[in-house]
């Protein structure tokens, strides 16, 4: 399979990581389209991939392109491309908010998905959730699920508006997570602990309770029991989350985060 990498900012670099730690795909099988050269001629972890600045008619050989630029670049590079795209070829994009008729329509290209992974894809511990095209078959749609899972796991929706639900979500989420993370730092250092301490203590909190979760089939709600002891601690901080509407707030965020995702993609 012969893949066109359109775009080496994080998520592109995070597919092309993968995709090479696979080995399953020759550095001549790939093709890495780049805004600026100059950018990565020192750089010697590029150079075994073929790379290019210019849109070039060679880009229609390619079985897959994956397009992973700003979603506000997208119009002017669809242009550029759109003469190239063959109906055959398989478009992935990782692009938020910009919806597969938009991509059909643009780049006149039947097999689009539309994919939205996060930041911990950098890590093969992703979580992408990602739809598809009518014209995309079974045997397709199991080969990109191979190809995303390089990166962690993947769930496939049939509504594409879960597509920007999980924009607000998973996309989002690792921001979610690391402000949980800052808050109760500054907490620990309030409470005394030097910045050092606190990280460690929070950083290992929040990576046991994933681990311990993972470790037995209990729901969240019976987790939450087994810490928080009648009259204890744990059930004082609860209450405050409750009289704070905590959970509340959090589920108001994400629906905003939702909302401008619908935004972004009008």
């Amino acid at each position: 399979m012969k893949i066109a990498i359109i775009g080496l900012g994080n998520m592109g670099k995070t597919y092309l990581n993968s995709f090479w730690a696979t080995r399953f795909f020759q550095p001549e099988d790939m093709l890495l389209v780049v805004r600026d050269l100059k950018k990565y001629a020192d750089q010697s972890a590029w150079n075994r991939f073929p790379m290019t600045d210019q849109i070039q008619a060679n880009l229609g050989e390619y079985d897959l392109v994956l397009i992973a630029v700003k979603p506000q670049d997208f119009p002017a590079l669809a242009k550029q491309i759109q003469p190239f795209i063959k109906p055959q070829q398989l478009i992935v994009s990782v692009m938020a908010g910009v919806s597969l008729l938009q991509l059909q329509e643009q780049l006149q290209a039947p097999k689009v998905i539309r994919a939205m992974p996060n930041l911990p894809s950098q890590l093969g511990q992703g979580m992408t959730v990602f739809t598809a095209s009518a014209a995309i078959d079974r045997k397709e749609l199991f080969l990109i699920q191979n190809i995303i899972n390089t990166t962690g796991k993947s769930i496939f929706v049939e509504e594409e508006r879960l597509v920007d639900a999980a924009t607000a979500v998973s996309g989002s989420g690792p921001a979610y997570v690391f402000f949980l993370m800052q808050s109760l730092i500054e907490a620990a250092v309030k409470l005394g602990f030097k910045p050092s301490e606190a990280e460690l203590l929070v950083h290992q909190t929040f990576l046991g309770s994933i681990q311990l979760q993972n470790s037995q089939s209990l729901s969240l709600p019976e987790w939450i029991q087994k810490v928080a002891s009648k009259g204890g601690t744990t059930e004082q901080a609860l209450l405050v989350f409750e009289k704070e509407h905590t959970r509340e707030n959090l589920i108001k965020a994400v629906e905003a985060a939702y909302k401008r995702a619908c935004e972004l993609g009008k």
